[in-house]
C-alpha cells in the first residue's frame, strides 16, 4: 500500500519538484494550488500526510489545517513555508501541525521528515508488529497480516479498515470516519 500525500503549494515549479521527488520515493502525491481546493479534496479523499504551504490563494495553509483538524482528522501535517518568525511557528503548531520546514529546504530533509511522521502516523504508541487473536500479527510497516511465516492477503479497503480499528483501539469509530478513510468521493 502506497502512502497518500496531499501537497498544497501554489508555486507550480516547487510543487512539481516536490511531487516528483516524493513519487520517486514511492509515495502517491496529489497536488493542489489553493486552500479551497485543498479543503475540497480533503472532504473527498483520505490522506496519510499533508504538506501545506501557508501563503496560498483563497484559504491559507493555517486555515486549511485548522478546519481539517476540527473534523478530528488525524493525518500528520508539515508546513512548508517562507514564514520564519517565532509567531508564525507558534501559529503553525497551534493550528495542528506536526512539523514545520522553512523555505528554502533540501528535498532530502523533507524526505526524512515525511518518513519519520509516516512511521509513527497511524499508531503513535504502537510497535511495528501488533499481535491480534489466534496468532495473527499485523505488520504496520508493510501493512501485511501474518499467521506465523505465512502472509494473509487482504484487500485494500479491509487493510484500511483494520488500520482504523487499530489506530482507535478502545474508542468509538464513527461511520463518517470510516467512510472518509475508506472511500474516495467518487466511489459508491
Amino acid at each position: 500500500m502506497k502512502y497518500k500525500i496531499l501537497l498544497l503549494e501554489d508555486d507550480m515549479m516547487l510543487s512539481e519538484t516536490v511531487a516528483e521527488h516524493l513519487q520517486k520515493e514511492g509515495y502517491e502525491v496529489v497536488s493542489v494550488y489553493d486552500g479551497e481546493s485543498a479543503i475540497d479534496i480533503l472532504y473527498e479523499k483520505s490522506f496519510d500526510l499533508l504538506l501545506l504551504d501557508v501563503k496560498v490563494p483563497a484559504l491559507n495553509g493555517f486555515e486549511v489545517l485548522k478546519e481539517y483538524r476540527e473534523r478530528k482528522s488525524g493525518a500528520p501535517a508539515i508546513f512548508i513555508t517562507s514564514l520564519n518568525s517565532i509567531e508564525d511557528l507558534e501559529r503553525g503548531f497551534g493550528s495542528g501541525a506536526d512539523d514545520y520546514i522553512k523555505k528554502p529546504f533540501e528535498l532530502k530533509e523533507l524526505s526524512i521528515r515525511v518518513k519519520s511522521l509516516l512511521k509513527r502516523g497511524f499508531l503513535k504508541k504502537a510497535t511495528q508488529n501488533i499481535e491480534l487473536k489466534d496468532g495473527l500479527i499485523f505488520d504496520l510497516e508493510s501493512s501485511m497480516l501474518k499467521s506465523g511465516d505465512k502472509e494473509i492477503k487482504i484487500q485494500d479497503k479491509e487493510m484500511r479498515l483494520l488500520k482504523i480499528f487499530l489506530k482507535k483501539r478502545g474508542e468509538v469509530v464513527t461511520h463518517e470516519e470510516i467512510r472518509n478513510s475508506l472511500w474516495d468521493f467518487d466511489e459508491e
